[in-house]
């Protein structure tokens, strides 16, 4: 067995870190500059699946998984980073797919069921609310306290269709209609929503499309195509000020596409006439403003560094960082292997 193998990787949520969930525990790390900050060995917490930090805070959530779990995969322990241990232990009926935390709140998924906590005030639990299959745990929430909106999102009962819950409301009505958006005719890939919690985009399993909505309106704001290639999608990020947004998926390219000013993407109108009339409906389409390629064989995630630069983080142990121009030229700024680096006792 490897016990370097890495099952998941999240950032948190200001993109400025990021947890690797391994078959030999979890290791936590800083990225700019690029050091582990802290880790939990497999003797400690087992093998980990799931692992989400609060911000840069010493509060951090794990799920057991892989092939050495010390516990079952429907506990949740909140552990406290600066004591190494757990500080709270919640149970469930079944296996956790996804937690989400605010500095308020704690958000668990399960596959048919979201459970919203208080958190530490003492933990109590404000509601539950129940979703058609979700095995992926597809849940985003608007992650600052200073939110226009304070949202949670996920696949609601339709088909393709994302629902809302208000999380400033901690009563829920279950005699409420809910509030939701049709987003694809097919089923839903992936969620993000960026840090204002003005705007959510979302990809279904197709993986051509990603579609960026106004929350408020619950309007479509644009349409981004990612290929016409069906493709598994493994990630989509907006950067900070939500001008920009990324994606990957399992081709290997990392996609940068322009939210605020759309006239930076790419379209057809670039293509020679004889090429343009043969496509159709993707005549119209708005194509990334740059791209970059990492290894398709190993699964990547995305976000957004300061000064127009690009994180891709690899299962494979991988980091990548680019710069990208408004122009849309991709270069390279850094590559390590961050299962390698060094530690650093400074955070």
């Amino acid at each position: 067995m490897n016990d370097r193998k890495i099952l998941s990787i999240r950032f948190n949520q200001d993109q400025g870190c990021f947890t690797a969930c391994m078959e030999n525990g979890v290791r936590i790390y800083n990225l700019e500059p690029l050091v582990e900050k802290s880790h939990y060995d497999v003797e400690t917490v087992g093998s980990i699946s799931i692992c989400e930090m609060l911000f840069r805070t010493n509060i951090i959530a794990m799920v057991s998984g892989g092939s050495r779990p010390k516990i079952p995969d429907n506990i949740l322990h909140i552990f406290d980073d600066s004591k190494k241990k757990a500080a709270l232990e919640i149970k469930f009926a079944s296996s956790v797919k996804a937690v989400r935390l605010r500095r308020e709140k704690l958000i668990v998924v399960l596959a048919n069921r979201i459970h919203v906590f208080a958190i530490f005030y003492p933990t109590k639990e404000l509601f539950s609310v129940e979703t058609r299959d979700n095995s992926k745990g597809l849940c985003e929430v608007s992650p600052l306290i200073s939110s226009q909106k304070q949202i949670l999102v996920f696949p609601g009962h339709k088909l393709g269709s994302v629902q809302f819950v208000d999380l400033s409301n901690t009563v829920q009505s279950s005699s409420t209609a809910p509030i939701y958006i049709q987003a694809h005719k097919n089923e839903l890939a992936y969620i993000a929503i960026n840090q204002q919690g003005t705007r959510i985009a979302t990809a279904s399993v197709q993986g051509t499309l990603i579609r960026v909505w106004d929350t408020t309106t619950k309007n479509q704001l644009i349409e981004l195509r990612r290929g016409t290639d069906p493709a598994a999608i493994h990630c989509i990020n907006f950067s900070r000020d939500a001008d920009f947004l990324c994606t990957s998926s399992d081709k290997g390219t990392v996609h940068i596409f322009a939210i605020k000013d759309t006239n930076l993407n790419k379209r057809m109108s670039s293509i020679p006439p004889t090429i343009r009339g043969t496509l159709g409906k993707y005549g119209d389409s708005q194509w990334s403003l740059a791209t970059f390629t990492v290894s398709s064989e190993s699964t990547c995630i995305c976000a957004f560094g300061p000064n127009n630069s690009i994180y891709a983080l690899c299962l494979d142990g991988t980091f990548h960082k680019y710069a990208f121009s408004l122009e849309g030229i991709c270069n390279r700024d850094a590559y390590d292997v961050f299962l390698d680096v060094d530690d650093d006792d400074e955070f």
